[in-house]
């Protein structure tokens, strides 16, 4: 049975790729998700405002009392030279690429234009085989539009894309007025994949310490409705391939992104919850379902259910829920 696929020009063993998370800091994590059978590892995403954060504080300790000392000053270096957060991850993709032979792509995620350029250059260095800009913000100006916004994102990929020869990925949360239209955009500038959809951590508020706090929860299977929807509508529509994360928990949820026109699908909750051996057994459920339901490979299921291919095209579209409240309304 061929689980194959391609994936940012990247031929890899099977559709199953261990998302950005805190499993992947741990080499020898990574080492396990590929004899699990991962066919390639995200790492983890740094973030440009971590790295600031790290070269002020170490500035600032190997500065402090200096001014005593005016002599001493030249002896420190430029604090814009220090790339503490950044040398770690730099030396993380070196040992798992050295460690494994599955590609590896690193997952950025920055806020200014510079940061983005400057990171990703370095990134490319290190030897990553692909790179997953992470567009992971909450804009709150009152006065910013969501055309600007739009406009900021595809301006960071553009200058992403000419700075590296790497394959670029964009991951996307849904949350834009037609996501239809922005992901042409990306398209239209280079973006080798779009990696659907990121989940916002939404923060909550602890009533005892009156606090707001951050919560982290594990998707569900529900979740992979939203993604689902958008590959199979932009499936064949644009030229970039498309990476189905949130809500893939089973061998039969993947199947279901690809036959909704998914390259590859991401797993992350899943194995935070259940464990890294859990790839595998996503892995045998996908052979177990193909095999009687008599599908040879990933190739001939892929988009076979996109909204290009099946039988209803707006199954996909508000007729379906009009439908669907219907229905409900009768069973009620």
């Amino acid at each position: 049975m061929d689980l194959t696929t391609n994936y940012l020009g990247l031929k890899l063993k099977s559709p199953l790729v261990p998302s950005a998370s805190p499993l992947s800091e741990d080499l020898d994590n990574i080492k396990r998700m590929e004899d699990a059978g991962a066919a390639a590892i995200t790492l983890y995403s740094i973030f440009e405002e971590q790295i600031r954060m790290e070269r002020y504080e170490l500035h600032h300790a190997l500065t402090q009392g200096t001014e005593s000392y005016p002599e001493a000053l030249s002896y420190f270096p430029d604090p814009t030279e220090l790339f503490v957060g950044v040398e770690d991850y730099l030396k993380h993709i070196e040992r798992s690429k050295a460690a494994t032979s599955i590609p590896i792509f690193a997952s950025l995620n920055g806020s200014t234009l510079g940061g983005w350029t400057e990171f990703a250059k370095q990134i490319e260095q290190a030897g990553a085989d692909g790179l997953e800009l992470n567009l992971y913000s909450i804009p709150t100006g009152m006065d910013q539009s969501g055309a600007e916004i739009e406009k900021q994102y595809v301006d960071v990929l553009r200058a992403v894309k000419a700075a590296v020869t790497i394959p670029v990925a964009v991951k996307l949360s849904p949350f834009f007025t037609n996501f239809a239209n922005i992901a042409k955009q990306f398209d239209d500038a280079g973006a080798n994949g779009l990696v659907l959809f990121n989940r916002f951590y939404q923060p909550d508020i602890e009533l005892e310490s009156l606090e707001v706090v951050p919560n982290v929860m594990y998707s569900t299977p529900m979740a992979m409705r939203l993604p689902m929807r958008w590959i199979a509508i932009l499936f064949e529509r644009i030229g970039g391939d498309l990476a189905a994360t949130s809500g893939v928990h089973r061998g039969t949820d993947a199947i279901k992104m690809l036959m909704a026109g998914a390259s590859v699908t991401m797993l992350c909750s899943c194995l935070l919850r259940h464990g890294i051996k859990h790839i595998r057994v996503v892995e045998q459920e996908m052979r177990d379902w193909m095999s009687e339901h008599e599908y040879s490979s990933v190739q001939q299921m892929k988009g076979s259910l996109s909204q290009k291919y099946c039988a209803d095209p707006s199954s996909f579209e508000r007729a379906q829920y009009i439908r669907a409240v219907g229905v409900h309304t009768l069973r009620g």
